[in-house]
């Protein structure tokens, strides 16, 4: 007995503790605001050297150059930033954030249904606001993330979620943006123990789960074109498809199953199309770029993805398929732990010949048109999300990203959180801090 009163006390002594370190969310913007003597970013190429940025309500009122534009700013809370950096908040595609805490902890997964047809999942309402991932995201400038589904051949649906929030409700950006598709593959690759490599073998089941798949199509366009029917939620969960009002997201690497992945979508009257992985897009980036077909790439830092690829493919791929005219976007492949390095993705690949403001835009403008949210983020422009964040220097550069200040839709948000909180305790405990 004494024993279960023990660990129920460890327990809640825990889960205060873990409540403390979570940084409360932000309250609503109370008064407009105007940033002065900074270098803005836009997200869309531009700079302005000396840049007067202001919003109020949320909102974005004043994006412009302060060498040529004066502006009456009594009334406003003025924010000096000489010298330091404004971006637009970095956009993390394809994650995981919310649904899953540790792995290994059965209980803390949340990101599968069991099947391998399910649109109708909604990844927003298990959305958990108080993972300790948050903050460790938006502490590096990544203020927007899609959280997603896996698992099976169609996962479900995705939707864009604030770094901050009470509850889902409070989180959610913009909810059901798109329907992701694992498209089978022609080969599978297993890990051989004996030799310490991929192995590949045929699937010999392919021609099959792609006649599934084009059969699940061609139900979902048919219900939709009913006037009079029994609601399938799996069926009606596909219809904004083939209107444009969702994106579908194929998760495909291999080169010739990227073209006959967006073949297949555009057959079944598919309006928007992302490819997810995409390793093998520079083989066919002609065939993306003719299609319009946006690419969401993994994580720079790895290791390529075959034996033959050139050792620093992952670190220039995303130049090398800028440069072929495709449209891409950063991400971290659903993993969790590395995800807030996503700004450091971007400038590695800076380091590896892509243009700064390009790499910027492969974190921002570039995903947030894929996911379909450009008309409200991606870009410091009047009008839109004022969710931005200040920086010490460059922001791509992981010895000068270090941020005085964010904002999320005008929230201005805390930064600091568990991480910087242990820090700064056992510096103090070991005499680095006095």
């Amino acid at each position: 007995m004494k024993k279960i009163i023990s660990l129920i006390f460890f327990a809640a002594v825990i889960a205060s503790i873990a409540a403390a370190q979570t940084p409360v969310p932000a309250k609503a913007q109370a008064k407009p605001i105007a940033l002065t003597g900074g270098v803005a970013h836009l997200g869309n190429g531009q700079v302005i050297k000396n840049a007067l940025i202001a919003f109020d309500k949320g909102k974005l009122t004043i994006v412009a150059d302060a060498t040529v534009v004066r502006v009456d700013l009594s009334g406003y809370e003025v924010i000096r930033i000489d010298g330091k950096h404004v971006y637009p908040g970095f956009i993390l595609p394809n994650s995981q954030v919310g649904l899953q805490e540790v792995s290994a902890v059965r209980a803390m997964n949340d990101y599968a249904e069991r099947g391998e047809m399910n649109p109708n999942v909604r990844s927003i309402i298990s959305y958990n606001t108080d993972s300790e991932y948050i903050p460790t995201y938006r502490f590096n400038g990544v203020l927007l993330a899609e959280t997603t589904p896996s698992g099976g051949t169609i996962s479900g649906s995705s939707s864009l979620v604030e770094m901050e929030g009470w509850n889902w409700e409070d989180a959610a950006h913009t909810v059901d943006i798109g329907i992701h598709l694992n498209w089978p593959p022609q080969n599978r690759r297993q890990f051989d123990f004996n030799t310490f490599s991929f192995a590949e073998s045929p699937n010999r089941d392919y021609e099959k789960q792609v006649n599934e798949l084009e059969m699940f199509f061609a139900e979902s366009v048919s219900y939709g074109k009913q006037t009079s029917k029994e609601t399938n939620l799996k069926l009606e969960a596909m219809q904004g498809l083939f209107d444009g009002k969702k994106v579908l997201f194929l998760h495909v690497n291999n080169p010739k199953e990227i073209v006959e992945s967006v073949r297949f979508a555009q057959r079944s009257g598919v309006k928007r199309i992302v490819v997810v992985g995409g390793l093998g897009a520079l083989w066919v980036a002609d065939f993306l770029k003719e299609n319009k077909i946006p690419v969401i790439l993994p994580s720079t830092h790895s290791l390529p993805a075959r034996i033959d690829d050139d050792v620093d493919l992952p670190f220039k791929l995303p130049h090398l398929l800028t440069q072929a005219g495709v449209t891409v976007c950063l991400s971290n492949d659903d993993a969790l732990h590395g995800s807030r390095n996503l700004a450091f993705f971007a400038g590695t690949a800076v380091a590896y010949g892509m243009d700064k403001e390009e790499a910027l835009k492969a974190i921002t403008s570039n995903t947030a048109k894929a996911l379909g949210v450009d008309s409200r983020v991606g870009t410091l422009e009047v009008g839109k999300d004022a969710t931005l964040f200040v920086s010490e220097g460059d922001a791509l550069d992981y010895r000068t990203n270090i941020l005085s200040h964010a904002f999320i839709s005008g929230k201005q948000v805390i930064l600091p959180g568990i991480q910087q909180e242990l820090y700064e305790r056992y510096s103090r405990k070991y005499g680095h801090i006095k």
